[in-house]
């Protein structure tokens, strides 16, 4: 049974993260405004691998960064003859190491190393029916790591699944664009992310809603500015997201 909920969890993932017509249109339009060819980006969870393609795809270095074994070997797979792609099988976190994963092998999207995120979600709605149902010992690194490893990179693309601000304790240095994922249902999250950014740089601030690949303001904006769009925003849209925050000045 495990083997064919991996099996159903792989197949799932390449479905929505690659079978989507003009999935990848809308992302390198998303994406060119914060990268040009030659960039180098991580892409910290990468999974099924369809962000670290845009990016690809639009002439940047990539470091894709993917802690589920299954999914960095499709990575592989899917980037052999890519040589600007560099697979790292590990998850970004506060210190370099070792970290138990969490995983859903017929939901991984939503696997996860954040033992409190993964007790929050497990009683709401949407969430219902998704069982965490193996744990494994997997790498950790910091993004300050793989910095010092690959060089600063242009844009830091971040899907951890609740480990956002432990990621963020591993990065000590500004990058000039980063986005998260935000939950409608952890708005406290994103604020305490905020305020991570904002003892780094001088950060603006701006959301994508849902899977539209479009910036929801035309103004950047401040933090609390950002966090009161994202509550009025989600009391209409009760869709997940993702912030970007982009250094100014």
């Amino acid at each position: 049974m495990a083997r064919l909920d991996r099996i159903i969890g792989l197949a799932r993932s390449l479905a929505i993260y690659h079978g989507i017509p003009l999935r990848q249109r809308r992302l390198r339009r998303l994406y060119r405004q914060f990268v040009k060819p030659g960039s180098l980006v991580f892409d910290i969870g990468a999974h099924a691998g369809n962000r670290t393609r845009a990016l690809a795809s639009l002439g940047c270095r990539v470091v894709a960064v993917e802690p589920q074994p299954d999914f960095a070997r499709l990575l592989r797979a899917l980037f052999r003859r890519v040589g600007r792609v560099e697979i790292v099988e590990a998850a970004a976190c506060e210190q370099d190491g070792r970290v138990s994963l969490a995983i859903s092998e017929r939901t991984p999207t939503v696997t996860t190393v954040d033992a409190g995120w993964r007790e929050a979600r497990s009683g709401e709605t949407g969430f219902a029916g998704i069982h965490w149902n193996r744990t494994i010992e997997i790498d950790a690194i910091t993004v300050d790591s793989l910095i010092e490893r690959y060089g600063m990179p242009v844009f830091v693309k971040l899907d951890v699944e609740g480990s956002e601000l432990r990621v963020l304790a591993g990065l000590t240095k500004a990058v000039p664009v980063l986005s998260f994922e935000y939950l409608p249902t952890a708005l406290d999250d994103v604020a305490r992310c905020l305020v991570r950014l904002e003892s780094l740089g001088a950060y603006a601030f701006n959301f994508s809603i849902g899977e539209s690949y479009r910036l929801a303001s035309k103004q950047w904006m401040t933090g609390p500015e950002l966090r009161e769009s994202l509550v009025n925003a989600t009391r209409t849209t009760w869709r997940a997201g993702d912030v970007y925050a982009q250094l100014h000045g």
